[in-house]
């Protein structure tokens, strides 16, 4: 813990040294003489300390989203991260105290690190019980007093709600630590207690905070979707005593009260943003029935629609509740790589975080019908000669499907930016090359796609099983130079839509049809027909499809495989696509299950669980460990 106050004390200096100009700077005491009182003394000082804990609101003050090199979607049948994927240790070697993987020993990936969102919420609550003591006069100055406190209070509340989604109950604590404080005391609060504790946050942030913050900054409506988002969690399988392992421990598993109140407390959740008690936000685009058929100008248009949805900037869409915003590197703020991290490697990008064969199958067919890959060449191999394609442009599986697909994957022949000057030459037509080319005579190869692993740009950054992540990236930004300034969105309206379709389609009875016109507001606005069902176990097959291809590589698979202990049912290695085109336009596409970028094994039930590490045991040995580590 005495870690703990000496990072406060550096954060401090770092910000004081920071401060602008404007500030009486003048006035300021030698920067050998800053201290935790002079943070408390100006009101410009406190607000810069504030902004430090918005940038390490997810642990790392580089990183200042859900949204890193390593997504954890990558832990899930979504995608591969092809440069460490060994960190998804429910995949690997059984997890660990001493190896927790992506939530413990990467800089690269977490955003619910345990050690540094402690740190930061020490921060919190270091600000929290001395803000009272900034000498303000003014009535302005008394009113942005207020609000800081309820962005604290929301910062800290979304800090324990990403750490209570993966570990369970946590150590609460909403006054700082001292020294000298005898830690052996502290132990690991309930699931239950946890969860209120953050909701009592929750309430303190809305009660503090005004209606007109500042776009990038906590706003009520934030605090609103975090509250839905954490009791659609709470609502699931998983805390609710159905997983035998855990069922009887109160650090992950609710002991008392039922699953249907907590449905029903979901459902009130998300129904509450719906009903614009916190503003009024809307999908982005029409949810009047699409057109039928569909031209391909019509897809192109929907798949626009939702592609720009992610690369937005200046002010926030209808859709979006809360983002974290971005500015150009060396200005300061936040910055984001998100194109040289997933990009192309024939780009000169990382080509991080890709799509698996079995996620891109999962993407509809443009009329709403499922995606089949088999057409009479079994489930693993297609061949299309030129005129075949010519005459049925669905021989090819990338074809006629829904415009959620071409907004999210990049396959061999996508479209996409203009080349870098050394790829220029070689792809006039700016598009993917997952592929290699091929002599129809002899069948040699001829070259390698500039985007495979054998490429002439970064062969090493290659996509490892034949695709790459378009969701997020810019085509406009040269990732190897530039970072991006589109928002990275934490909470969007269509997430709202679809947990209250989930609560209310689990509920059952006359709330199932409501529900289903939650979800096909979704589907429409992506250019699907509606699902019409009578029956639960159809209709939540339809919801799970849904949340798959509209929430794809955001983040919320994970928790959702989990809520609803699925995950040992979606677990498969991850192999390759091997694309062929031949110089005289015949297509082979080939899903080499030999060819293993990634072997998968679900490690067991204690998996749907993060252990705490080692380290942080060490430093308080009495704090018990979760069920199976």
């Amino acid at each position: 813990m005495k870690k703990i106050i000496n990072y406060i004390i550096v954060i401090a200096v770092l910000m004081l040294v920071a401060t602008s100009c404007k500030e009486n700077v003048l006035d300021q005491k030698p920067v050998d003489s800053f201290n935790q009182d002079a943070v408390f003394s100006d009101i410009g000082l406190t607000s810069a300390f504030l902004g430090r804990c918005y940038d390490r609101m997810y642990g790392n003050a580089t990183y200042t989203s859900r949204n890193r090199e390593d997504l954890i979607s990558s832990g899930t049948d979504e995608c591969l991260c092809i440069h460490r994927p060994q960190n998804y240790r429910w995949f690997k070697d059984q997890m660990s105290p001493d190896n927790v993987g992506y939530f413990q020993n990467t800089n690269y990936a977490s955003y619910a690190r345990w050690e540094q969102i402690y740190a930061n919420i020490q921060s919190v609550n270091l600000l929290l019980a001395n803000i009272d003591k900034v000498p303000v006069k003014t009535a302005p100055d008394i009113a942005r007093i207020e609000k800081m406190k309820g962005e604290a209070y929301f910062i800290r509340a979304m800090m324990y709600g990403n750490l209570w989604l993966v570990y369970g109950g946590l150590i609460l604590t909403d006054k700082p630590f001292e020294l000298g404080q005898d830690y052996l005391t502290i132990t690991r609060s309930t699931l239950q207690e946890t969860l209120d504790f953050i909701l009592a946050d929750i309430v303190s942030a809305i009660s503090f905070l005004p209606d007109d913050m500042e776009q990038g900054r906590a706003n009520k409506a934030a605090c609103a979707a975090l509250k839905a988002r954490l009791l659609h969690f709470a609502s699931g399988d998983l805390v609710n005593g159905k997983l035998a392992l855990t069922a009887n421990d109160p650090l992950v598993c609710f002991q008392g009260g039922s699953q249907t109140a907590r449905i029903q407390a979901s459902r009130d959740a998300q129904k509450a943003i719906m009903d614009g008690t916190y503003g009024t936000f809307s999908l982005v685009g029409t949810t009047a029935d699409p057109p039928n058929p569909m031209t391909q100008a019509d897809i192109d248009s929907y798949a626009d629609n939702f592609f720009k949805i992610f690369i937005q900037q200046g002010k926030w869409s209808s859709e979006t509740i809360y983002a974290t915003q971005y500015v150009l590197a060396g200005l300061g703020g936040n910055e984001s790589r998100v194109n040289i991290w997933f990009g192309p490697n024939g780009y000169h990008n990382w080509g991080n975080n890709d799509p698996t064969e079995p996620a891109v199958r999962k993407f509809e067919m443009v009329d709403g019908t499922p995606f089949v890959w088999d057409n009479g060449q079994g489930n693993l191999l297609r061949t299309a000669t030129a005129a075949e394609l010519a005459a049925d442009p669905l021989k090819s599986p990338y074809n006629g499907r829904e415009p959620r697909f071409y907004a999210t994957v990049l396959y061999h022949g996508a479209p996409w930016g203009q080349r870098p000057v050394d790829a220029a030459g070689i792809d006039p037509l700016n598009k993917i090359q997952t592929g290699h080319f091929y002599d129809p005579g002899t069948g040699a190869r001829v070259a390698a796609g500039l985007d495979t692993r054998q490429g002439l740009i970064e062969a090493w950054n290659g996509t490892k099983n034949g695709y790459y992540l378009k969701k997020f990236t810019d085509p406009t930004v040269q990732g190897q130079y530039f970072r991006n300034l589109n928002y990275y969105i934490e909470f969007r309206y269509a997430e709202v839509l679809l947990n209250y379709a989930e609560a209310c389609i689990e509920l059952g009875g006359t709330e199932l049809q409501i529900g289903l016109d939650a979800l096909n507001m979704v589907r429409n606005r992506a250019g699907l027909p509606d699902r019409v069902t009578i029956d639960q176990a159809t209709a939540r097959q339809y919801l799970r499809q849904e949340k798959f291809t509209e929430l794809y590589a955001e983040g919320e698979r994970w928790w959702d495989l989990r809520r609803w202990l699925i995950f040992d049912q979606v677990v498969e290695n991850v192999c390759e696509m091997k694309v062929k085109e031949y110089t005289n336009g015949n297509m082979e596409w080939f899903y080499d299950t030999s060819a293993i970028a990634d072997k998968r094994t679900w490690q067991g039930d204690e998996c749907y669980w993060v252990p705490v590490g080692t380290d942080e045991i060490n430093k308080a040995p009495q704090l018990q460990q979760n069920p199976g580590y």
